[in-house]
Protein backbone atom coordinates (compact mmCIF):
# COMPACT_ATOMS: atom_id res chain seq x y z
CA UNK A 1 0.00 0.00 0.00
CA UNK A 2 1.05 3.47 -1.01
CA UNK A 3 0.62 6.31 1.03
CA UNK A 4 1.76 10.32 0.13
CA UNK A 5 1.91 12.32 3.25
CA UNK A 6 1.11 16.15 2.79
CA UNK A 7 2.06 19.06 4.21
CA UNK A 8 4.91 17.14 6.34
CA UNK A 9 8.13 18.75 8.13
CA UNK A 10 10.69 17.14 9.64
CA UNK A 11 9.28 15.90 13.10
CA UNK A 12 6.91 14.29 11.08
CA UNK A 13 9.15 12.15 8.88
CA UNK A 14 11.10 11.42 12.04
CA UNK A 15 8.06 9.74 14.11
CA UNK A 16 6.84 8.40 11.13
CA UNK A 17 9.98 6.15 10.12
CA UNK A 18 10.45 5.19 13.70
CA UNK A 19 7.19 3.57 13.65
CA UNK A 20 7.59 2.28 10.21
CA UNK A 21 9.61 -0.91 9.95
CA UNK A 22 6.14 -2.61 12.34
CA UNK A 23 4.39 -2.01 8.91
CA UNK A 24 6.46 -2.92 5.94
CA UNK A 25 3.26 -3.85 3.92
CA UNK A 26 2.81 0.45 3.80
CA UNK A 27 5.00 2.46 1.77
CA UNK A 28 5.33 6.44 3.07
CA UNK A 29 6.36 9.25 0.92
CA UNK A 30 6.67 12.43 2.49
CA UNK A 31 6.03 15.85 0.82
CA UNK A 32 6.36 19.11 1.86
CA UNK A 33 3.45 20.64 -0.23
CA UNK A 34 0.11 20.68 1.55
CA UNK A 35 -2.72 19.18 -0.08
CA UNK A 36 -5.45 21.44 -2.23
CA UNK A 37 -6.87 21.97 -5.52
CA UNK A 38 -3.44 22.52 -7.37
CA UNK A 39 -1.67 19.61 -5.85
CA UNK A 40 -4.03 16.85 -5.57
CA UNK A 41 -2.84 15.42 -8.53
CA UNK A 42 0.64 14.74 -6.88
CA UNK A 43 -1.60 11.85 -5.10
CA UNK A 44 -1.41 9.66 -9.01
CA UNK A 45 -0.18 6.61 -8.48
CA UNK A 46 -1.07 6.11 -4.48
CA UNK A 47 -3.55 4.18 -2.67
CA UNK A 48 -3.83 6.70 -0.07
CA UNK A 49 -3.20 10.12 1.13
CA UNK A 50 -2.33 11.66 4.64
CA UNK A 51 -3.20 14.92 5.62
CA UNK A 52 -3.03 17.17 8.94
CA UNK A 53 -5.36 19.61 10.30
CA UNK A 54 -4.40 22.46 7.67
CA UNK A 55 -5.16 20.68 5.20
CA UNK A 56 -7.86 21.62 2.30
CA UNK A 57 -9.93 18.35 1.52
CA UNK A 58 -12.98 20.32 0.30
CA UNK A 59 -15.22 18.96 -2.76
CA UNK A 60 -12.60 19.57 -5.50
CA UNK A 61 -9.97 18.26 -3.37
CA UNK A 62 -11.58 15.43 -2.49
CA UNK A 63 -13.46 14.39 -6.44
CA UNK A 64 -9.62 15.13 -7.84
CA UNK A 65 -8.45 12.12 -5.34
CA UNK A 66 -11.46 10.08 -6.33
CA UNK A 67 -10.53 10.34 -10.31
CA UNK A 68 -7.18 9.57 -9.43
CA UNK A 69 -8.37 6.11 -7.73
CA UNK A 70 -7.07 7.15 -3.49
CA UNK A 71 -9.30 5.12 -1.30
CA UNK A 72 -8.15 6.21 2.08
CA UNK A 73 -7.24 9.49 3.52
CA UNK A 74 -5.64 9.51 6.81
CA UNK A 75 -5.82 12.85 9.21
CA UNK A 76 -3.02 12.76 11.58
CA UNK A 77 -4.88 14.42 14.19
CA UNK A 78 -8.59 14.38 15.86
CA UNK A 79 -10.14 17.09 14.45
CA UNK A 80 -11.65 16.66 10.78
CA UNK A 81 -14.34 19.70 10.04
CA UNK A 82 -12.03 20.67 6.86
CA UNK A 83 -12.67 17.01 5.29
CA UNK A 84 -15.90 17.25 3.33
CA UNK A 85 -16.98 13.47 4.34
CA UNK A 86 -19.83 13.79 2.03
CA UNK A 87 -18.02 14.43 -0.78
CA UNK A 88 -15.69 11.80 0.73
CA UNK A 89 -18.52 8.80 1.13
CA UNK A 90 -19.72 9.74 -2.87
CA UNK A 91 -16.61 8.64 -3.71
CA UNK A 92 -15.75 5.89 -2.10
CA UNK A 93 -13.46 7.15 0.36
CA UNK A 94 -12.40 6.21 3.39
CA UNK A 95 -11.74 8.59 6.24
CA UNK A 96 -9.48 8.15 9.24
CA UNK A 97 -8.25 9.80 12.10
CA UNK A 98 -6.42 9.64 15.30
CA UNK A 99 -9.17 10.54 18.02
CA UNK A 100 -7.15 10.20 21.07
CA UNK A 101 -3.02 10.58 20.59
CA UNK A 102 -2.23 13.05 24.04
CA UNK A 103 -5.19 14.25 25.74
CA UNK A 104 -2.81 15.64 28.49
CA UNK A 105 -1.01 17.24 26.26
CA UNK A 106 -2.96 19.71 24.71
CA UNK A 107 -4.63 20.05 28.60
CA UNK A 108 -1.36 21.35 29.74
CA UNK A 109 -0.49 23.66 26.79
CA UNK A 110 -4.65 25.16 27.45
CA UNK A 111 -3.32 25.61 31.31
CA UNK A 112 0.04 26.93 30.36
CA UNK A 113 -1.82 29.67 28.11
CA UNK A 114 -4.08 30.41 31.00
CA UNK A 115 -1.10 30.82 33.48
CA UNK A 116 1.08 33.01 30.42
CA UNK A 117 -2.15 35.28 29.98
CA UNK A 118 -2.67 35.65 33.49
CA UNK A 119 0.77 36.03 34.98
CA UNK A 120 2.24 37.88 31.96
CA UNK A 121 5.14 35.42 32.11
CA UNK A 122 5.45 36.08 28.20
CA UNK A 123 6.12 40.02 29.34
CA UNK A 124 7.98 39.44 32.07
CA UNK A 125 10.52 37.42 30.44
CA UNK A 126 10.92 40.27 27.67
CA UNK A 127 11.34 42.74 30.14
CA UNK A 128 13.80 40.86 32.52
CA UNK A 129 15.75 40.50 29.17
CA UNK A 130 15.70 44.23 28.62
CA UNK A 131 17.16 44.71 32.52
CA UNK A 132 13.59 46.12 33.40
CA UNK A 133 12.30 44.71 36.63
CA UNK A 134 9.53 46.64 37.21
CA UNK A 135 6.64 44.62 38.24
CA UNK A 136 3.94 47.17 36.54
CA UNK A 137 1.77 45.35 34.03
CA UNK A 138 2.35 41.99 35.48
CA UNK A 139 -0.24 41.73 38.33
CA UNK A 140 -2.33 38.87 37.77
CA UNK A 141 -5.19 36.84 39.84
CA UNK A 142 -5.29 33.62 41.71
CA UNK A 143 -6.71 30.34 40.20
CA UNK A 144 -7.17 28.80 43.35
CA UNK A 145 -10.68 28.61 44.40
CA UNK A 146 -11.87 30.14 41.54
CA UNK A 147 -14.51 28.42 39.24
CA UNK A 148 -13.65 26.48 35.84
CA UNK A 149 -15.42 26.31 33.22
CA UNK A 150 -15.22 23.14 30.95
CA UNK A 151 -16.71 23.46 27.17
CA UNK A 152 -16.45 19.92 25.99
CA UNK A 153 -15.50 16.86 28.06
CA UNK A 154 -14.22 14.30 26.00
CA UNK A 155 -10.62 13.27 26.86
CA UNK A 156 -8.85 16.28 26.73
CA UNK A 157 -11.77 18.58 28.44
CA UNK A 158 -11.64 15.98 31.21
CA UNK A 159 -7.51 16.03 31.24
CA UNK A 160 -7.79 20.00 32.01
CA UNK A 161 -10.68 19.46 34.14
CA UNK A 162 -7.90 17.57 36.43
CA UNK A 163 -5.39 19.90 36.13
CA UNK A 164 -8.00 22.88 36.85
CA UNK A 165 -8.79 20.59 40.15
CA UNK A 166 -5.02 20.16 41.03
CA UNK A 167 -5.27 24.26 41.48
CA UNK A 168 -7.72 24.06 43.88
CA UNK A 169 -10.71 25.15 41.24
CA UNK A 170 -14.80 24.21 41.18
CA UNK A 171 -15.27 22.39 37.90
CA UNK A 172 -18.15 23.14 35.89
CA UNK A 173 -18.61 21.33 32.49
CA UNK A 174 -20.92 21.63 29.20
CA UNK A 175 -21.38 19.25 27.12
CA UNK A 176 -24.34 17.71 24.99
CA UNK A 177 -23.17 14.43 25.88
CA UNK A 178 -22.15 14.40 29.42
CA UNK A 179 -19.39 11.84 30.55
CA UNK A 180 -21.23 9.17 32.78
CA UNK A 181 -20.11 8.74 36.70
CA UNK A 182 -17.30 11.63 36.56
CA UNK A 183 -16.78 12.95 39.87
CA UNK A 184 -14.59 15.57 38.38
CA UNK A 185 -17.50 17.68 37.11
CA UNK A 186 -20.53 19.07 37.83
CA UNK A 187 -22.75 19.95 34.83
CA UNK A 188 -24.66 22.77 34.31
CA UNK A 189 -26.22 24.25 31.27
CA UNK A 190 -23.62 26.57 28.97
CA UNK A 191 -25.62 30.00 30.13
CA UNK A 192 -24.90 28.71 33.68
CA UNK A 193 -21.29 28.00 33.09
CA UNK A 194 -20.55 31.29 31.12
CA UNK A 195 -22.11 32.95 33.99
CA UNK A 196 -19.89 31.71 37.16
CA UNK A 197 -16.78 30.69 35.52
CA UNK A 198 -14.00 32.67 36.24
CA UNK A 199 -12.00 30.49 33.49
CA UNK A 200 -13.18 29.27 30.48
CA UNK A 201 -11.59 26.47 28.70
CA UNK A 202 -12.82 25.78 24.98
CA UNK A 203 -12.20 21.73 24.36
CA UNK A 204 -15.08 21.01 21.58
CA UNK A 205 -15.09 19.93 18.15
CA UNK A 206 -16.25 22.44 15.34
CA UNK A 207 -19.71 21.61 13.82
CA UNK A 208 -22.54 24.21 12.31
CA UNK A 209 -23.76 23.98 15.96
CA UNK A 210 -20.42 25.09 17.76
CA UNK A 211 -19.27 27.32 15.02
CA UNK A 212 -19.03 30.66 16.82
CA UNK A 213 -20.53 29.44 20.09
CA UNK A 214 -18.25 32.41 21.50
CA UNK A 215 -20.16 35.51 20.29
CA UNK A 216 -21.18 38.78 21.61
CA UNK A 217 -23.96 37.14 22.78
CA UNK A 218 -22.47 34.79 24.98
CA UNK A 219 -19.78 36.95 25.76
CA UNK A 220 -21.95 39.10 27.48
CA UNK A 221 -23.36 36.43 30.28
CA UNK A 222 -19.83 35.76 31.21
CA UNK A 223 -18.17 37.68 34.32
CA UNK A 224 -16.33 40.10 33.84
CA UNK A 225 -12.98 39.77 34.31
CA UNK A 226 -12.93 36.29 32.56
CA UNK A 227 -10.18 34.22 31.55
CA UNK A 228 -10.57 32.84 27.91
CA UNK A 229 -8.44 29.96 26.65
CA UNK A 230 -8.99 28.03 22.83
CA UNK A 231 -6.90 25.06 22.27
CA UNK A 232 -9.51 23.54 19.88
CA UNK A 233 -10.48 25.44 17.18
CA UNK A 234 -10.33 28.62 15.90
CA UNK A 235 -14.18 28.62 14.60
CA UNK A 236 -15.21 28.34 17.76
CA UNK A 237 -14.80 31.78 18.35
CA UNK A 238 -16.22 35.29 16.53
CA UNK A 239 -12.87 36.49 16.27
CA UNK A 240 -14.60 40.01 15.58
CA UNK A 241 -16.56 39.48 18.89
CA UNK A 242 -14.09 38.52 21.16
CA UNK A 243 -11.83 41.91 20.27
CA UNK A 244 -14.83 43.79 20.81
CA UNK A 245 -14.99 42.45 24.14
CA UNK A 246 -11.42 42.87 25.17
CA UNK A 247 -11.71 46.28 24.59
CA UNK A 248 -14.80 46.74 26.41
CA UNK A 249 -12.39 44.92 29.17
CA UNK A 250 -14.55 41.87 29.43
CA UNK A 251 -11.74 39.68 29.75
CA UNK A 252 -8.72 39.62 32.20
CA UNK A 253 -6.41 37.45 29.59
CA UNK A 254 -7.42 35.31 26.95
CA UNK A 255 -4.72 32.28 25.25
CA UNK A 256 -5.67 31.68 22.29
CA UNK A 257 -3.92 28.13 20.86
CA UNK A 258 -6.16 28.40 17.57
CA UNK A 259 -7.67 30.87 15.62
CA UNK A 260 -10.56 31.96 12.39
CA UNK A 261 -7.29 33.31 10.13
CA UNK A 262 -4.41 30.29 10.62
CA UNK A 263 -5.47 27.98 8.12
CA UNK A 264 -3.67 29.59 5.10
CA UNK A 265 -0.40 29.66 7.30
CA UNK A 266 -0.41 28.19 10.15
CA UNK A 267 2.79 25.71 10.71
CA UNK A 268 4.99 27.82 8.01
CA UNK A 269 7.37 31.01 8.76
CA UNK A 270 5.98 34.38 8.10
CA UNK A 271 8.19 36.40 9.15
CA UNK A 272 9.13 38.13 6.14
CA UNK A 273 6.12 38.37 4.60
CA UNK A 274 3.09 41.04 4.98
CA UNK A 275 0.24 39.19 6.09
CA UNK A 276 -3.36 40.30 4.27
CA UNK A 277 -5.55 40.21 7.20
CA UNK A 278 -4.89 42.13 10.14
CA UNK A 279 -6.55 39.99 12.75
CA UNK A 280 -3.71 38.25 14.21
CA UNK A 281 -1.81 41.66 14.70
CA UNK A 282 -4.87 43.17 16.15
CA UNK A 283 -5.07 40.30 18.82
CA UNK A 284 -1.41 40.81 19.74
CA UNK A 285 -1.52 44.25 19.78
CA UNK A 286 -3.64 43.89 23.51
CA UNK A 287 -1.49 43.41 26.78
CA UNK A 288 -3.58 40.48 28.24
CA UNK A 289 -3.88 37.94 24.99
CA UNK A 290 -1.73 35.55 24.09
CA UNK A 291 -1.28 33.79 21.20
CA UNK A 292 0.73 30.61 19.93
CA UNK A 293 0.54 28.61 16.56
CA UNK A 294 -1.79 25.63 17.01
CA UNK A 295 1.02 23.76 18.97
CA UNK A 296 -1.23 22.12 21.61
CA UNK A 297 -0.43 18.31 20.11
CA UNK A 298 3.54 19.21 20.23
CA UNK A 299 5.00 17.05 22.40
CA UNK A 300 7.12 13.87 21.89
CA UNK A 301 4.37 11.57 23.22
CA UNK A 302 1.84 12.78 21.46
CA UNK A 303 3.73 12.62 18.14
CA UNK A 304 4.78 8.96 18.76
CA UNK A 305 0.97 8.44 19.28
CA UNK A 306 -0.28 10.00 16.04
CA UNK A 307 2.09 8.18 13.74
CA UNK A 308 1.45 4.67 15.71
CA UNK A 309 -2.19 4.89 15.33
CA UNK A 310 -1.91 6.61 12.04
CA UNK A 311 0.12 4.10 10.82
CA UNK A 312 -2.47 1.25 12.64
CA UNK A 313 -5.45 2.71 10.45
CA UNK A 314 -4.03 2.22 7.59
CA UNK A 315 -2.63 -1.15 8.43
CA UNK A 316 -6.50 -2.11 9.64
CA UNK A 317 -7.51 -0.74 6.00
CA UNK A 318 -5.18 -2.39 4.13
CA UNK A 319 -6.42 -5.90 5.50
CA UNK A 320 -9.84 -5.05 5.35
CA UNK A 321 -10.38 -5.39 9.44
CA UNK A 322 -12.84 -3.05 11.64
CA UNK A 323 -11.67 0.72 11.19
CA UNK A 324 -12.47 1.85 14.42
CA UNK A 325 -11.58 5.56 14.09
CA UNK A 326 -13.82 6.01 10.80
CA UNK A 327 -15.12 9.22 10.38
Amino acid sequence: MKILFYGTKNYDEHFFQKQKPLYPDISITFIEANIGPETAALAKGYDGICAFVNAVLNREVIRKLGHLGIKLILMRCAGYNNVDLKAAGEMGISVLRVPGYSPEAVAEHAMALALTANRHTHKAYIKCRENNFALNGLMGVNLCGKTAGIVGTGKIGLAMARICRGFGMKVLAYDLFPQKDSDLLTYVSLDELLKQSDLISLHCPLTPETRHLICAESIAKMKDGVILVNTSRGGLIRTEDLIAGIRDHKFFAVGLDVYEEESAYVYEDMSEQILQTSTIQRLLSFPNVTMTSHQGFFTKEALDSIAKTTLENAQAFLEGKKLVNAV
